[in-house]
């Protein structure tokens, strides 16, 4: 299971995700966005920027859960973030939550991070660096070591707070296992390539975790007064309350106050704060956000002498992908943060184990196509010269040749080129239009016409109607209009043309449209018309015949009556005249 899952139900084919990635770590094939894992930074941009949802981080409440039911000794080291997120003024109030989750203590992890900064002076200090680059931020890291091999060597060789925190913590109680929570995604694979941590729980589980268990944070007010007491590391110190030397004297913060600056980590320029007073020879710039990660990295190849912390974050962590969202935004959460660094005292960090670490370039495995292989894609979408390739970026790529690339790797389809199915689909379909033998006209539902074709024209005998009702009766459009049902309506006489159609109307909802499908039936209706007159004619023929055979039979009968008569006389007469002979 990677750090992202994807609800493949919920994707809706936009490609939103792909055009906010600025590693291009998606896989957009079958309508379906899918998470490259060899290519991620884990930044967790494509969650925030989805707008189905269908992207979220992959959950570990259930993993710390049994880590914490394991009557093990299990230290939670805390970003400084906190405090933006969940609200509270003081370190107390949370730690108590966290004990009563499972926690055996909880520290902050701007221990960690005031000993990045001490590392960082030294290496200032060092002269040996043309130009630096913070090593802070997982995701930025990983983006350096994958995809900007050639700034390697500025990238500070030093572990990230989280990291560093983890060690000091290790070398605190050595038996502990250490989970560290934050805002961040990037920093659960961190964690799990780290071999000091057993896991990174977010902001976001973390309170998912809070609500399961019913516990709440202390009152904020109160909570403010407990103002923990500063903790030095690197005194080997009994088990008593979790083996945690409290030590109160404030005076033991550092001379230049570092360690209690190292609580401005999580916001912008927060590292460049921590110093206190900057290491001389370099110019001091920060950058936050992916969609200027890769141009302030290539920008820094063309310069010398400049320090420059990167966040993969718009405003840094207290706006991390996980972090807890509230009304203020990001300019609250500066504020929140800044209040509580310059109102809590610091935990003293004299002395820490190496917390060195050697960055090393990374292949994501993909292929380098040959520019043959690069104008055979283009072509396939009608990109067959240098004007063809529009670089739109609709389809989540910056140019057509990138888009090329990832289709010849397998991350992407031909046809995800827009422009190009757009003018193939529109070309099509006014081919099929056009040449329909049906006349066909699309109108609003105000019945005002917006497309007619021209076998629609011929019929009608009007090439360019303003409502429908200049091409025909319009009852039957009222009453699909009003109905939203498709409507049939036969032989209906065109006035101007005197030509016959039958009609389907079909309302279109979602187009809040509707579709008339005129068919030409003259050419029936005409035939059903010269066979009705035949079939007229013929009736009037046998009634005449039949008149004319009745007065034949009629005058025949006549005549055979009279026949008879005059015959039976005679017959009478001869028999009379026979019995008078034989009487004689």
């Amino acid at each position: 299971m990677f750090y992202l899952d994807f609800q493949k139900a919920d994707c809706k084919n936009c490609y939103k995700c792909l055009r906010s990635c600025p590693v291009k770590a998606i896989d957009a094939r079958d309508g379906q966005a899918k998470i490259i894992e060899s290519r991620c930074i884990l930044c967790g941009h494509c969650t925030k920027v989805c707008p189905q949802n269908a992207k979220s981080v992959h959950n570990d409440c259930r993993a710390i859960e049994q880590l914490l039911s394991r009557n093990k000794r299990v230290i939670a080291s805390v970003a400084p973030a906190f405090v933006s997120s969940f609200g509270v003024r003081s370190f107390d109030a949370f730690r108590t939550a966290l004990c009563a989750l499972g926690f055996s203590d909880a520290y902050e992890t701007a221990e960690g991070a005031a000993a990045v900064s001490s590392e960082y002076k030294k290496l200032l200090a060092s002269g040996k660096y043309e130009n630096f680059i913070t090593s802070a931020c997982p995701a930025v890291n990983r983006a350096i070591e994958l995809y900007h091999h050639e700034a390697l060597k500025y990238l500070a060789p030093v572990d990230s707070p989280m990291v560093a925190h983890a060690k000091i913590l290790k070398k605190r109680f050595p038996d502990a296992e250490i989970v560290f929570v934050g805002p961040c995604i990037a920093k659960k694979r961190e964690a799990k390539e780290s071999g000091v941590l057993s896991g990174a729980l977010t902001f976001e589980e973390l309170t998912e975790l809070f609500r399961l268990h019913g516990i709440e944070l202390g009152d904020e007010a109160q909570a403010s007064d407990r103002i923990e007491k500063p903790v030095k590391v690197g005194k080997k110190t009994d088990g008593a309350n979790q083996e945690a030397a409290a030590v109160s004297a404030a005076a033991d913060v550092t001379a230049d106050g570092s360690a209690m600056r190292a609580k401005f980590y999580p916001i912008s320029r927060g590292i460049i704060k921590s110093f206190g007073s900057l290491p001389e020879g370099y110019e001091y710039i920060a950058v936050d956000g992916v969609e200027r990660l890769d141009q302030a990295i290539d920008d820094l190849l063309g310069v010398k002498n400049v320090f420059l912390e990167i966040n993969a974050c718009d405003g840094a962590c207290v706006n991390g992908p996980c972090a807890i969202k509230h009304a203020g935004g990001s300019v609250e959460a500066n504020v929140k943060v800044r209040n509580y660094t310059n109102s809590s005292p610091a935990n003293i960090v004299s002395d820490y184990p190496d917390i060195s670490y050697k960055h090393k370039a990374r292949m994501t495995g993909d292929r380098v196509p040959t520019d043959d292989e690069l104008k055979s894609i283009l072509a396939k979408t009608g990109k067959t010269e240098p004007q063809h390739e529009l670089n739109c970026g609709a389809c989540g790529y910056s140019t057509c040749r990138e888009k090329a690339w990832a289709v010849i790797n397998g991350y992407a389809e031909v046809e995800m080129c827009v422009p190009y199915m757009r003018e193939k689909a529109e070309s099509m379909g006014n081919v099929i239009i056009e040449n329909s033998p049906n006349g066909i006209i699309v109108c609003n539902n105000d019945l005002q016409v917006t497309e007619i074709n021209r076998r629609a024209q011929a019929l009608t005998g009007n090439n360019s109607p303003e409502y429908i009702f200049d091409c025909f009766d319009p009852s039957a459009v009222f009453k699909a209009a009003e109905s939203g049902i498709a409507t049939h309506v036969e032989k209906q006489k065109l006035d101007k043309t005197g030509k016959y159609t039958d009609i389907n109307i079909v309302p279109l909802a979602k187009e809040k449209a509707l579709l008339i499908v005129l068919t030409d039936v003259t050419d029936r209706v005409n035939y059903d018309e010269e066979l009705n007159k035949v079939k007229r004619d013929t009736l009037s023929v046998t009634d005449a015949v039949i008149e004319k055979q009745m007065r034949v039979a009629q005058e025949i009968a006549s005549l055979l009556g009279e026949t008879t008569a005059e015959t039976k006389v005679a017959l009478l007469k001869l028999k009379q005249t026979m019995v008078e002979d034989k009487n004689n």
